[in-house]
């Protein structure tokens, strides 16, 4: 007698499980990291992405794994790496792919031969542990002092090397040291504004020490101000300076035609009062989160003022910090308490654009960069490859350690990996060895993208880092060919950067290694029509309306599901 089959999971539900899934898992992350390979290093390709609407040209690995919408389950795991490196460190997000690849790929003899996926895990994190332990060993401290400068500029140029401006590091890295200098301890990446100005050369690029946004919109009377101040007191408002009429959402009765320009007197008078508590302050620039209307503007104008309404959030809270302004929600009561101050405030014609730039703030914690170039996609580059140098110096000052780039790191914790495996028995000894051999995939990748033959640079390397008690720090020279000490010719990195590199790529190996089967659900309904397979509603809509209804008839709230054909409003409070 045949037993019927018992069936727990929904109709087309596709199962995978054992060792083929684990293999199929592990060539989806090496396909997804062989479509990045060739954008490491400083003669890296670009890769372009459309999406249907804007064309994106970068050599960001973060960025193009973001734009490729990764839809396999176990790759999506390097995607997440790969932004959690940006996000932590802001360089290295190509080289973790890399690493995690290659892990991976090295251990896929060992899964195909049936070692246990634990016994791998077990000894992935073991290596891990031991080459981490190695570059804290070998990282080089230095002293973050005022002033000494040096180190953060060569991290800063070694980030940038392997950018769209690469050539142009004498422009940026001292920009970028700078602007991480001017920040406060904690180093809020936010207080670094990038202002993009399609036109002109890249070199026309420079940054302001201080706070800058683009002219907002303005009406009549704009051009009667006055565009330049000399230690300016500086008022921040969150309120609409307009003139509201109330005729539209109230009702007034009236027995005499005189009573309605008392009215509409009122409403002026209601203006005006805001205006001249805006004057009487003592503040000479007025900025607004909301509209600044063309009455408003007229009278400030006439009295010296400089006024801007629809100023963005982000310059705000910049303007705030540099300046020691408080945002007000309200016109009355207005102190010296409020007021901020800089040392000029100026209007500055840059290509097309008019910015208001603020400078010599006296709580300057801010900075702003403004990014000249001839396309959009360049400048966007630009933008991208500023905000990993950024990081990387942030990174710097916190982790006050460096080790060399080129490759020569990965080198010399592959060789301390492979004596340490040595002394193990058993399968963990080839395990070890198999993730030494996984981080030579770095200076191997250096060489290929350059056009240079990777076996004999590696072989080259493995024997500096072997024989020669100073050859250590010796990686790919990609300017000459060969191999050189890639320390002394001023390749550094943050300790930092490779401690999460390798870190994270074990991690996600470790996490892929773990998976012994992969289940994909189908779709519930229609993404199209929103509707369940016979044309009706889902069971929870149906659910929600029938205890709004409930709920209502009770004298109790709604829970914010209306009924249909119904809508809301919203009202506009005034300040």
């Amino acid at each position: 007698m045949i037993k019927p089959g018992i069936i727990l999971l929904r109709e087309g539900t596709d199962t995978s499980q054992g060792k083929p899934q684990l293999i199929s898992n592990i060539n989806a992350c090496q396909v997804l990291s062989d479509a990045i390979r060739t954008t490491l290093g400083p003669r890296g390709m670009d890769k372009l992405v459309f999406d249907g609407r804007k064309a994106t040209i970068s050599n960001d690995g973060a960025t193009i794994l973001k734009l490729l919408e990764v839809e396999h389950p176990a790759a999506k795991t390097l995607v997440d790496i790969s932004m959690s490196q940006d996000a932590e460190v802001g360089d290295g997000t190509t080289s973790v792919v890399l690493i995690a690849g290659e892990m991976l790929r090295m251990m896929k003899p060992f899964v195909e031969e049936g070692v246990h996926p634990q016994v791998l895990m077990r000894w992935v994190r073991y290596a891990t542990q031991l080459a981490v332990e190695k570059v804290k060993e070998l990282a080089i401290p230095f002293n973050v002092a005022l002033g000494n400068d040096e180190m953060l500029l060569k991290c800063a140029s070694t980030a940038l090397n392997s950018k769209l401006i690469s050539s142009h590091q004498d422009l940026f890295a001292p920009m970028i040291v700078e602007a991480v200098r001017s920040l406060d301890r904690d180093a809020d990446l936010d207080l670094v504004a990038v202002k993009k100005v399609p036109g002109g050369d890249v070199r026309q690029s420079f940054l302001v020490r201080g706070v800058a946004f683009k002219k907002t919109f303005s009406y009549a009377g704009f051009e009667q101000m006055k565009k330049k101040f000399v230690h300016p007191k500086i008022l921040l408002l969150n309120v609409e300076l307009e003139l509201k009429s109330e005729k539209e959402n109230a009702e007034v009765r009236i027995s005499d035609p005189d009573q309605y320009q008392s009215i509409v007197d009122a409403e002026w008078q209601v203006i005006y009062d805001k205006l001249d508590s805006c004057v009487n302050s003592g503040a000479q620039i007025v900025l607004s989160k909301l509209p600044i209307g063309d009455l408003a503007t007229q009278y400030f104008a006439d009295r010296g003022l400089f006024c801007a309404g629809r100023v963005e959030e982000g310059d705000m809270k910049r303007v705030a910090k540099a300046t020691g302004a408080s945002m007000q929600t309200s016109t009355n009561g207005l102190t010296d308490g409020i007021l901020g101050s800089c040392g000029l405030f100026e209007e500055r014609q840059v290509g097309d654009e008019r910015f208001n730039v603020m400078e010599e703030c006296p709580t300057a914690k801010t900075a702003t960069f403004i990014l000249r170039g001839g396309t959009e996609q360049f400048i966007a580059e630009s933008e991208r490859s500023i905000h990993d140098a950024l990081m990387v110096v942030k990174r710097c000052l916190s982790s006050k350690a460096v080790v060399a780039g080129g490759g020569a790191i990965e080198m010399e914790v592959s060789k301390y990996l492979k004596e340490m495996a040595l002394a193990i028995e058993g399968k963990g000894q080839l395990i070890v060895y198999a993730i030494a051999k996984s981080m030579e995939v770095i200076p191997r990748q250096l060489s290929d993208n350059a056009g240079l033959d990777s076996t004999d640079i590696l072989s080259a390397l493995r024997r500096k880092h072997s024989h020669d008690p100073d050859g250590k720090w010796y990686g790919v020279n990609i300017a000459h060919g060969g191999v050189c000490d890639t320390y002394e010719s001023g390749v550094w990195e943050p300790s930092a950067n490779k401690i999460n590199s390798i870190a994270a790529a074990s991690e996600a190996a470790c996490v892929i290694l773990s998976i012994d089967e992969t289940v994909r659900n189908p779709k519930s309904q229609s993404p199209d029509t929103g509707m369940m397979g016979d044309g009706q509603k889902p069971l929870s809509n149906m659910m929600g309306e029938a205890l709004d209804t409930v709920n209502a008839q009770k004298g109790g709230s709604r829970s914010g599901n209306l009924g249909k054909g119904v809508s809301y409003m919203k009202g506009r409070g005034g300040g």
